[in-house]
């Protein structure tokens, strides 16, 4: 039985991976970050020392919206490069071989409407809203690839997964990314009876999303065939919506009846940015949560938890 750790494991996709029925088959590790603070250089060499995991899985990372992302840019950067690098480092140092990194979409270029590939990464300028947090990301990439290049025993890659949404989000608009957000704005809307529910900018950008089990299922996939996963790739549907699509579709999920308005002083970050998954669909894996299913599943979880 391998031994896996995962990092990151009261986060949405810890949480996920640790509750997926596939988490059965390894012994996984997934330490609170009272046991392990991975911005603490000599806590990481210590630790993973100690446990010496077969497999890293790292998910852990200070993570949120666009208005947190706006509010603490230097934490975004500093916080998850730390994390990032002192984990890879010393997965290096003590010989654990095999590493998986979680990216974002926001490490590609602003202002493309094509499908984002994976070489287009550091071919343009980034958006400004999260660009503390990609820059953060695509330095771990970058690092991953160093990593394997300068010793071919040693395979530590990135997938790069569209945005995620599901059991375990954060759903305090200080925090949330757009579904939660939506989520809980239009369930308060209909319990208090509002007429009208403000969008943030025009609700024409678009947004490919994906339930974040589904993300799991793909990462217990992707161990079984980990020499053949590519050096980064991105996770994702190949199919994007519209802000007011995706509003109205909560809407219905949730059951609130009324209208809604547009506040185009509001930042509405990238207007676009759908993952182009050709390399995952030669990989030979893909989502199986429909956007109903998974917006259903996520509000009878906040209805029941938040």
């Amino acid at each position: 039985m391998k031994k896996i750790l995962v990092t990151g494991g009261s986060g949405m996709v810890g949480r996920n991976l640790l509750s997926h029925k596939e988490s059965e088959k390894f012994d996984i590790i997934a330490p609170s970050h009272g046991v392990l603070d991975l911005t603490i250089k000599r806590d990481v060499d210590e630790y993973l020392a100690d446990e010496m995991p077969d497999f890293i899985i790292h998910c852990a990372g200070l993570v949120g919206g666009i208005q947190a992302n706006l509010k603490y840019p230097l934490e975004f950067l500093m916080e998850n490069l730390d994390m990032g690098c002192n984990l890879l480092m010393s997965a290096r140092k003590v010989g654990i071989k095999n590493v998986l990194a979680l990216g974002s979409n926001c490490m590609y270029p602003k202002n493309i409407e094509e499908g984002l590939t994976e070489e287009m990464i550091l071919k343009g300028e980034l958006e400004e809203s999260n660009e503390g947090y990609a820059l953060a990301k695509i330095t771990i990439s970058k690092l991953c690839k160093i990593i394997s290049n300068e010793n071919k025993d040693y395979n530590y890659k990135m997938i790069v997964p569209c945005s995620l949404y599901g059991k375990w989000d954060k759903f305090s608009p200080e925090s949330s990314h757009l579904i939660p957000a939506i989520i809980k704005k239009l369930n308060d809307a209909r319990v208090n009876n509002e007429v009208n529910v403000e969008i943030w900018g025009d609700g024409l950008a678009r947004r490919e999303i994906m339930y974040a089990e589904d993300l799991a299922d793909f990462i217990y996939f992707s161990l079984d065939r980990f020499n053949e996963l590519p050096e980064i790739m991105n996770v994702g549907l190949g199919k994007d919506y519209s802000i007011n699509e995706l509003y109205s579709a909560v809407a219905k999920v949730v059951g609130y009846k009324g209208g809604f308005f547009h506040n185009l002083d509001r930042p509405v970050g990238m207007r676009k940015k759908l993952l182009n998954i050709k390399q995952l669909e030669s990989f030979g894996w893909q989502s199986g949560t429909s956007l109903e299913q998974g917006l259903k599943l996520t509000n009878d979880f906040y209805l029941s938890n938040i």
